[in-house]
């Protein structure tokens, strides 16, 4: 399907940049990925089955990018706050026909959304669990990802994948890395492919200049943490600086990491990120953010791009569709498809 995108001229700016790191040492998107970078590695024939169902759906469908509608914050977030701008979400109905009528890949949401939907949607559009989350009712807040379900109640629910987060750097990270590193390999052995949401969370990683839980040598350590625990794709947030472990003065790293695999260019600063992903071995999908209002198609449409261009495969945008009517939520998902469908939108 052709793209109809018009760019902004901020946007349009992105387009000229030439990236610090090489494309030729990346593993680059593209309608042969997973015969390239899964077929001569360990995932069964089930998995790669999976993948292949994620991967050939939607707009997207064959070209080796996704677009993949996550609906998980009423967890995360708070039911209210998540749906209050936008009520029929309050049915979670509504957020598979948004994500069908968006023309994405998959839809990523909860065990008790799928589990009230799966019987009518399980086979028109692959599902993917979120295992689990940080509720908030906790008081105070504390960065804990616990479990909410199992792997086979998932399965039994037709999924196609499971995604989970862990939130690195925190007091818990021993422990969810280990729980989430064994559910990944539950998953594999029931042909489920897997995808972790590889987020830093340390209240000493914000400082009074910078929150460095967006800072690319962070973030990227993340992502390489997150492909050894076995995640087939790997949802990171836009990195926004660098030099968290300098500044932060902890973990190890060197100058080039600065100097000469990136620089402060958000796309250098995600080609970084993708690096980590086994040099785009494993893919690397940006997540949307939040909904700031008017200003969220060209938002939206500038994190593509760089993802893209970087090397990534896509995005997974949930709160800038669902926050706003039906109509307007299809057509920002469609316009983040659209910049991977746009071929004159390449590899910087």
């Amino acid at each position: 399907m052709a793209s109809t995108l018009t760019l902004s001229a901020e946007n349009e700016a992105l387009l000229a940049h030439q990236c610090a790191v090489s494309k030729d040492l990346l593993h680059a998107p593209g309608p042969d990925f997973l015969d390239r970078c899964f077929v001569p590695g360990g995932r069964t024939p089930q998995v790669l089955r999976s993948l292949g169902a994620l991967y050939g759906h939607g707009r997207l469908g064959g070209t080796g990018y996704v677009s993949i509608l996550p609906v998980d914050q009423g967890i995360e977030h708070t039911a209210g706050a998540s749906f209050g701008p936008n009520p029929m979400y309050f049915d979670p109905e509504n957020i598979l026909k948004l994500a069908i009528e968006g023309g994405c890949n998959a839809v990523a949401t909860t065990f008790g959304t799928f589990g009230s939907v799966a019987r009518k949607y399980a086979h028109k559009i692959p599902f993917l669990v979120k295992i689990n989350h940080n509720e908030l009712l906790s008081y105070p807040n504390k960065f804990d990802q616990i479990m909410f379900g199992s792997v086979r109640q998932a399965w039994d629910m037709g999924a196609t994948a499971v995604g989970a987060t862990v939130y690195f750097g925190s007091e818990d990270s021993n422990r969810e890395i280990v729980e989430v590193a064994a559910a990944f390999e539950e998953a594999h052995s029931l042909g489920m492919a897997t995808v972790l949401w590889c987020y830093t969370r340390n209240n000493a990683f914000k400082t009074a200049q910078k929150d460095f839980h967006v800072a690319g040598d962070l973030t990227g350590q993340a992502n390489h943490l997150g492909v050894t625990m076995g995640a087939d794709i790997i949802k990171q947030k836009l990195p926004e600086n660098n030099g968290g472990f300098n500044t932060l003065k902890f973990g190890k790293s060197v100058p080039a990491m600065y100097d000469q695999l990136s620089t402060d260019h958000p796309i250098d600063l995600t080609r970084y990120q993708v690096l980590n992903c086994y040099a785009g071995r494993i893919g690397l999908i940006n997540s949307g953010g939040e909904s700031l209002g008017d200003g969220d198609l060209d938002a939206v449409v500038r994190t593509a791009i760089v993802n893209k261009r970087a090397g990534g495969q896509g995005l997974i945008s949930g709160r800038k569709a669902f926050q706003r009517p039906f109509a307007e939520g299809v057509s920002l998902l469609n316009a983040i498809q659209d910049v991977y469908l746009d071929p004159s939108i390449t590899l910087a």
